[in-house]
């Protein structure tokens, strides 16, 4: 698959590392073969004491690479797009998994047409994440299985025609973990708040979590199903779920994803929040 390649990461943090991570577990490149360049030469160090790829302080390293992974906040892409404008491969594929940049942005500032615009979440750093990628019509099918690889060594992966459903993604999937750590944490200070200590309170909300979603990819049911095999009439699962509808809950969350989505789709215009969302002050 990437025989005789070299896969340039620009942005060498935490989601570079996940795919670096996983591709030489799973034995697709050689750790020779993976060149990673970031401003801090302490990071590199690391990187190449733990998986024996080069590194360099400079992204022009990425100039003669097949596969040039763009990973960086998406504040520096204008920053490091001059620096390799005009000066990638032709053949070189491009992989952004820079939230709020659209392929036509990438494309443009790097005078480059092979691009695939990806979004994953952070549990890709654990190789159980989920990304969600498209790709420009120059990219070849070669190209093609060569992103997919790289992305299946993160989790799983989801490939959508429309570059639209990348913003849907970044509400959903991408942003997702976030809603999930704010529900176990409020789980949690509420066991607290009944009288468990906050370590044990922490290991019934994180196993009942975990124990439900294996449950749910264990089972045929829909999700309502499940949850009203859970909820006995006049039981305790009842008045609690009657409060949460009561509090907006569902509404509240589906707001979230949906004000997620639209700060995802004005990132992508280029568009900086000048005030609080809502009027909120």
């Amino acid at each position: 698959m990437f025989s005789n390649t070299t896969i340039a990461f620009v942005g060498s943090g935490s989601m570079a590392e996940a795919m670096i991570s996983g591709l030489i577990a799973q034995h697709q490149i050689e750790p020779n073969a993976i060149i990673a360049s970031g401003p801090r030469a302490e990071r590199g160090e690391a990187l190449q004491e733990k998986y024996g790829v080069r590194v360099t302080t400079d992204n022009r390293a990425a100039e003669g690479a097949g596969v040039v992974v763009l990973s960086v906040k998406p504040q520096i892409l204008s920053v490091i797009m001059p620096e390799l404008k005009g000066r990638l491969r032709p053949d070189a594929l491009v992989i952004s998994i820079i939230a709020g940049a659209k392929i036509e942005t990438i494309a443009q500032g790097l005078l480059h047409s092979g691009i695939v615009r990806v979004m994953p979440n952070t549990p890709a750093q654990i190789g159980q994440g989920i990304s969600v990628w498209t790709a420009s019509a120059d990219v070849t099918e070669t190209q093609l299985k060569q992103a997919e690889a790289i992305l299946s060594a993160c989790g799983q992966q989801v490939f959508v025609a429309d570059e639209d459903y990348l913003d849907m993604a970044t509400a959903l999937s991408g942003t997702g973990p976030a809603y999930v750590f704010l529900f176990m944490e409020a789980m949690v200070d509420a066991g607290v708040h009944l009288g468990f200590s906050r370590h044990v309170s922490e290991q019934l909300v994180l196993q009942t979590v975990k124990g439900s979603v294996e449950y749910i990819l264990h089972s045929p049911n829909h999700l309502a199903r499940l949850r009203n095999q859970v909820t006995s009439p006049g039981g305790t699962s009842a008045e609690a779920l009657y409060y949460l509808e009561k509090a907006g809950f569902r509404t509240a969350l589906s707001r979230a994803i949906w004000a997620a989505y639209q700060r995802s789709v004005q990132l992508g215009r280029g568009k900086k929040r000048t005030q609080p969302p809502d009027g909120e002050k």
